[in-house]
């Protein structure tokens, strides 16, 4: 249980920021260090099985959430023997635990969400859970997400995502729930001026990070925008190739 904010009635106020946890394999810690502070003073939710993805990345789960059909039988009495909430829904609902632990999280009070999950399992599974977490609902929220080895941003418009990233790594930039307008970026090999990203292209595809400091900057009119950074760094030729045309 993490340490509860001074000065709360309810001890299950979120005092602005929440870590979410959910299942789907290991989560890479390499990642999760390179996205940013992981919130000290956060709450911790697990979507269901989530949290025994939190005991293993050494968090204390203050909240479980879901249909709790995937948690181990221990992993939820020691859950529960720590003292943490248990929000159980319907096998037969509408979302996703992952998308009812961030809703929980948002409608608890925080305004600053980082997603933990592994990038394994279902792909159906993976692709509605990053497309979920631009959901229009939490346009007003932080978003940041670790799947896996990838790291994700979530920006709406009017907004601008601060992406700390490495020299040459690779990034793209993929339009949710229709257009993205008005996307510029700074830092980027190839940078993007007032663009606007349909949905289904793929024209914000493998861009690179080319400032030396890996800070990269991408603002947005409107829409909503996933800036991914699959943990991989550009194979392009550079001029101090040996061989100037590069691999072949």
């Amino acid at each position: 249980m993490l340490d509860e904010p001074d000065g709360l009635d309810d001890p299950w106020v979120v005092p602005g920021a929440a870590v979410v946890v959910a299942g789907g394999g290991p989560v890479d810690r390499v990642a999760v260090a390179a996205i940013g502070p992981v919130f000290p003073d956060a709450v911790v939710y697990a979507a269901d099985s989530g949290a025994e993805v939190a005991s293993q990345l050494g968090l204390d789960v203050d909240v479980v959430v879901g249909d709790l059909d995937s948690i181990s039988p221990g992993a939820l009495a020691a859950a529960e023997a720590a003292g943490a909430r248990i929000d159980r829904h319907p096998v037969a609902k509408d979302a996703t635990d992952l998308a009812l632990a961030v809703g929980t999280a948002i409608d608890d009070g925080a305004v600053e969400v980082l997603v933990l999950a592994g990038a394994g399992g279902r792909l159906d599974h993976l692709l509605a859970g990053a497309l979920s977490l631009a959901d229009a609902r939490w346009g007003h929220v932080m978003i940041r997400a670790v799947l896996g080895s990838s790291r994700i941003y979530v920006v709406h418009g009017p907004g601008t995502a601060l992406v700390s990233g490495l020299a040459a790594e690779l990034v793209s930039l993929v339009p949710v729930g229709g257009p993205a307008i008005g996307v510029t970026t700074s830092g980027l090999r190839y940078p993007l001026v007032d663009a606007t990203l349909e949905p289904g292209t793929t024209r914000g595809v493998s861009n690179v990070v080319d400032h030396p400091a890996g800070r990269v900057a991408v603002s947005l009119g409107a829409g909503a925008l996933l800036v991914v950074l699959p943990g991989e760094l550009d194979a392009s030729p550079t001029p101090t190739d040996p061989d100037p045309e590069g691999p072949r």
